[in-house]
């Protein structure tokens, strides 16, 4: 019995050694992207802000501004955090991938990758599509309501924090981002048995419901920023029905093949 169980502890503790590997090259890789990232955290903010410069052209005068002494280094850090988990998530994702490999089969090998690539992938749409289409539009929507000075009436400009900018595009940004994951997280629950393509057919009119809902919780409270996120997800949705469909027929061809061999192999006998 004592050499039964040490000979359990031993997989178990080689496999604790590999992971505790894999997570210290992931927080190497992460740090060394965050002290990149902090020292560009200035072009990153810009590039942040350019949207709002955009809608601001030719306006003298125009600035962001911070209350605090400590807001600016503040701000520059959480840049550098959001953007150095970005860069350095292909070398995270590369590291789960190198310790969950050994325990996959080939056919799960060949299917894992491609979500692996499409998790970054979609959700850097997400943030192109949120950078380049609806901050414009939004912004363009929150400066309408500044109000000229008038005989009798004071007026309202727009001078943004950069604390409060950065938290604003940071929330949309990753609000759109995970909204993009939507098919790899249904088509990982149809290959799990969790989800099926008629399934989600059937439940279509609850997830526009589902959609709009979201959009109102996970954005600010403007119709434009609204009806621009849940209308992406609507679209997702029939795409993930359509990858569900895919994974089906897979599946389907994969138990038409090994049926077919047990028949063969049972002819054979």
């Amino acid at each position: 019995m004592t050499a039964d169980l040490d000979q359990s502890k031993a997989p178990l503790l080689s496999h604790l050694v590999e992971l505790r590997q894999r997570l210290i090259y992931s927080v190497i890789a992460f740090i060394v992207c965050f002290f990149i990232c902090f020292y560009f955290a200035g072009p990153i903010f810009n590039f942040l802000v350019a949207p709002l410069a955009d809608v601001w052209e030719g306006e003298a005068g125009r600035r962001l501004i911070y209350t605090a002494l400590h807001e600016k280094f503040f701000t520059d850090i959480k840049i550098a955090f959001f953007a150095a988990f970005f860069v350095s998530f292909p070398v995270i994702a590369g590291q789960i991938y190198i310790f969950v490999a050994p325990g996959l089969y080939k056919h799960e090998k060949s299917a894992f990758i491609p979500f692996l690539i499409a998790t970054p992938v979609l959700f850097f749409i997400g943030g192109a599509f949120v950078y380049y289409v609806v901050l414009p539009v939004a912004w363009q929507f929150f400066v309408g309501f500044e109000q000229p000075a008038t005989d009798g009436d004071l007026a309202i400009q727009l001078e943004p924090k950069v604390n409060e900018y950065l938290s604003l595009v940071m929330r949309l940004i990753f609000a759109f981002g995970i909204s993009f994951e939507l098919p790899v997280v249904i088509t990982l629950m149809a290959r799990a048995g969790l989800a099926t393509s008629e399934g989600l057919k059937q439940k279509r009119r609850y997830a526009i419901v589902l959609a709009f809902v979201a959009a109102a919780i996970l954005t600010p409270p403007d119709p434009l920023s609204q009806i621009g996120l849940a209308l992406p997800i609507i679209l997702l949705y029939e795409i993930s029905i359509y990858s569900a469909r895919l994974v089906e027929r897979s599946a389907a061809r994969r138990q038409a093949e090994l049926e077919a061999d047990d028949d063969d192999g049972a002819g054979t006998a």
